[in-house]
This record gives structure tokens, C-alpha cells and sequence, in this order.
């Protein structure tokens, strides 16, 4: 259940105004059907999770108890400089010909992939013996941060103080990190 709750929150605190936000707002505000922007939402969701936890079931049992700690370190301290990084507006997608939901779905599926939150889910499935776990919670997190942006628009942006979430968020996540390599390299 670790798992789970770990990779919920890592990845609903690491889409807070990130470029997946911005693009979501983009593609809901162009084509006004949120139905179909939302099962894109979930499809990538999904689609990149599942990728996360497959390669972390791989890769955990070829690494020692030490090295998935230190992975998972590296993971945290990934999505932690991710947060405090300036987030530049990502291609709004104007010339795909494609509809709302592949739009979404496709360009959700490319902007995530090797993204904080996917490193996330990806460390913690390997430190884990329940990588599914880690998969079904960053897809979780990944949809309660997309989905209210398509709902509310651009006014879930400027309620939310995300600048203040972003870099208290990114300054948690390197402590922690800091911590979880300290501890796998024996230094702590």
C-alpha cells in the first residue's frame, strides 16, 4: 500500500503545474468536449504507468536492496529539481489532424515519457515488491491533476498557488531523496 500512496502523491505533486497542465488546459480550451480530453487524460495516464511498473518489475530483482534504494534516491531527486526547474509552455499540438481524444492521449503519452512523475512510478516499482501498485497510483495522481484542469479551465490555476506547491514540493522531495541516497550509499 506504500506503493500506492507514495506514487499518487509523488506524481499528483509533480504534475502541479507542470507542462502536462499547461497542455491540457491548451487541448480543452481548442476543442471544448471534455469527455474526450478526459479519456485521453486516462489513457496516457495508463499507457505510461503501466510502462513504469512493467520496466520496474524487470529491473528490481537485478538490483541489490541498496542500489533500488539508491534508484529510488535518484528518482525523488529527479522529480524534486523537476519541480523547482521554470516550466516553459509545451507545443500546444495546433497542427496534429487528429481529434480531441488521440490529440490528448498521444501527446499526454510523448510529454510524460521519462518525466518526473514516470521516473517516479518507475523507481518506486523497482524499490517495491508491488510494482502494480506503483503503476495504479501514479496513474491515479497523474489523472487527479489533469482532470480538474480540464473541468475548471484556467481558473484551477490561479486558485491554486502552484508556484509556493512547485517549490516547496521540489524542496521536499530533494531532502527526502538526499536521505533515501545517503542511506543506500551507508553514509547515513
Amino acid at each position: 500500500m506504500d506503493a500506492l500512496l507514495t506514487a499518487l502523491l509523488g506524481c499528483l505533486l509533480g504534475e502541479i503545474g507542470d507542462k502536462s497542465q499547461l497542455l491540457v488546459l491548451a487541448l480543452a480550451a481548442r476543442y471544448n468536449r471534455n469527455g474526450a480530453v478526459i479519456a485521453g487524460i486516462v489513457a496516457a495516464a495508463i499507457a505510461n504507468a503501466a510502462i513504469s511498473a512493467t520496466a520496474g518489475a524487470w529491473i528490481g530483482p537485478m538490483l541489490g536492496v541498496d542500489a533500488r534504494l539508491l534508484f529510488l534516491a535518484l528518482a525523488a531527486l529527479f522529480l524534486g529539481v523537476g519541480l523547482l526547474w521554470r516550466v516553459s509552455p509545451p507545443d500546444t499540438l495546433d497542427g496534429w489532424p487528429t481529434g480531441p481524444f488521440l490529440t490528448t492521449a498521444l501527446g499526454l503519452f510523448i510529454l510524460g515519457f521519462g518525466d518526473g512523475p514516470q521516473f517516479l512510478i518507475l523507481g518506486i516499482a523497482t524499490r517495491t515488491a508491488e510494482p502494480w501498485l506503483a503503476g495504479i497510483g501514479g496513474a491515479i495522481g497523474v489523472i487527479v491533476a489533469l482532470v480538474p484542469v480540464v473541468l475548471l479551465r484556467a481558473q484551477l490555476l490561479t486558485m491554486v498557488p502552484v508556484r509556493a506547491i512547485r517549490m516547496s514540493g521540489g524542496g521536499l522531495l530533494l531532502l527526502i531523496g538526499a536521505g533515501l541516497a545517503l542511506t543506500a550509499t551507508g553514509l547515513l
